[in-house]
């Protein structure tokens, strides 16, 4: 099985906090098309820990990619073998986070210094499973030249018989910044992804990083093959709603907040059935209503609220209850105005 130009259009970053299955349901309800991603998983954590609590997904959350965490070939091929069985459709290697956890294991972005420990588990991970292995990663790490640092590692992933990259466009600073601080700090450069796509036309590209609207996106698919957004899709999730007609030519019209909250429903009551607290939901949800009328109130009341009121799915619609209110007096003075 491989990827497609048509299938990489836009993903959303995988972000570790904040991608969990549950996030990835909510964001699937909004956009069909957009190629989701778990937070990383280490390879020895799937091999050893609790596999259904770690790998378990809907099936509505297809496409769905895995990304590992490793820098071990046989436990990394192990792991993926594992996420291929469990039904994921891609195998992700996370060459780009900073954290000092990630470091102390030796892989993530620290892996950018050893380009040949990541093609040899790329191989490794493509020998053991049908489905696409792919690499995140950053332009560099530290004093590395990301003219050299990029396209030595890409080469030699390549050459292991991998044909999709996702560059977040910056370096890791793996000493002297935080993770947050990696996040903002090192400049963007978007003009070397676009080389790098320039000089491995028969790669795909996606480029990540600093992108925070879907204008913006679609500027960078003159460019590259697909677009990855991270925070700017977790903090405002409904800007998803025309992704599928904006890059994919979906004619099916998005649902609207309203109806989203409404089909949360049951899988709100099926979680809390199953001992699981409102809030694993609910800090997901924050966002839907970012810039409109009521979206105050219902961030607050699903704050104050979901915690108390852990096994009571009725939280969400007494939000929305809130939200509609105060669009209706919104709509009612804009009238006598």
């Amino acid at each position: 099985m491989s990827l497609s130009a048509d299938t990489i259009k836009f993903s959303v970053a995988p972000m570790m906090d904040w991608t969990d299955r549950h996030d990835r349901f909510f964001l699937r309800l909004i956009s069909r098309r957009a190629r989701l991603y778990t937070e990383m998983v280490t390879a020895n954590a799937i091999r050893f820990g609790d596999r259904a609590k770690l790998l378990d997904f809907k099936a509505e959350e297809h496409p769905l990619a895995l990304q590992l965490g490793g820098s071990e070939a046989e436990a990394l091929a192990e792991a993926a073998k594992i996420g291929e069985d469990w039904g994921y459709d891609e195998i992700n290697l996370n060459v780009g986070c900073p954290s000092d956890r990630v470091q102390s294991g030796q892989f993530g972005a620290c892996l950018m210094q050893t380009p040949d420990l990541v093609a040899d588990c790329m191989a490794a991970m493509k020998n053991s499973v049908q489905i696409p292995v792919t690499v995140k990663c950053r332009i560099g790490v530290d004093d590395q030249d990301p003219n050299e640092a990029l396209f030595t590692l890409v080469e030699k992933c390549k050459s292991a018989g991998v044909t999709h990259f996702i560059v977040h466009a910056r370096k890791a600073w793996l000493e002297g910044l935080s993770p947050k601080e990696n996040r903002d700090i090192p400049p963007l450069d978007y003009a070397l992804v676009y080389q790098l796509k320039a000089a491995h036309p028969d790669l795909l590209i996606s480029i990540n990083g600093g992108i925070e609207t879907l204008p913006e996106a679609q500027q960078h698919m003159a460019h590259v093959d697909g677009v990855m957004l991270g925070r700017a899709a977790y903090k405002n999730p409904y800007l998803l709603s025309t992704v599928d007609a904006d890059f994919y030519g979906e004619t099916q019209a998005p649902a609207s907040r309203e109806e989203i909250v409404h089909q949360l429903l049951p899988y709100a009551q099926e979680l809390v059935a199953k001992g699981t607290r409102l809030p694993a939901l609910t800090r997901h949800l924050m966002g839907l209503f970012q810039g409109q009328a009521g979206g105050r109130l219902w961030r607050r009341h699903l704050s104050e609220n979901a915690p108390q009121r852990g096994h009571d799915p009725s939280v969400l619609t007494e939000a929305l209850a809130l939200v509609q209110e105060q669009q209706a007096r919104k709509s009612a003075l804009q009238e006598a105005g």
